[in-house]
């Protein structure tokens, strides 16, 4: 069963910068930092051999936004996508049955990187793509995990 878009990621140049721009201008809050580097399951997880980053999971509300800087491989875009421009860095979909749910995808025409979702510990996730090569990831977060969507706050009726 899918439960919803669980967050997007945006990726920029300056994390620290854009934590307080997000904070400031719209009331999010640090949920989770994280870095890798040399991390061969995260390479296998967002198809991306030798990656390296420092990143947030942050939250305003019912949202959750992921926030990267990568240090490796460097961007190739120098400039930011306008909105004519195509695609999104990525859109990440919670799920309860992810082997079912990457299976069902897969028959609908999504490629993977991985052969099957990644277990993280606290979420089980697989990047893929869909059919015009936009990235996925689908997710299926442990009970313990700290950014589940059932934990988010009820929005008024």
């Amino acid at each position: 069963m899918i439960r919803g878009i669980h967050h997007v990621s945006v990726h920029c140049k300056d994390l620290d910068r854009m934590v307080r721009f997000y904070k400031e201008a719209f009331g999010f809050e640090v949920i989770d930092e994280f870095s890798w580097s040399n991390a061969e399951i995260v390479d296998r997880l967002i198809d991306t051999p030798g990656s390296a980053a420092r990143g947030c999971m942050v939250r305003a509300g019912s949202c959750y936004m992921e926030l990267f800087e990568f240090s490796a491989p460097k961007p190739g875009a120098p400039k930011p996508k306008d909105p004519q421009d195509k695609g999104y860095t990525h859109m990440c979909i919670d799920v309860t049955d992810i082997e079912q749910e990457y299976t069902r995808l897969k028959s609908l025409g999504m490629t993977f990187g991985a052969d099957a979702p990644i277990d993280m510990g606290h979420v089980k996730s697989v990047y893929g793509r869909d059919p015009e090569g936009n990235i996925i990831e689908i997710q299926q977060t442990a009970a313990d995990c700290g950014f589940r969507l059932d934990k988010l706050p009820k929005l008024p009726a």
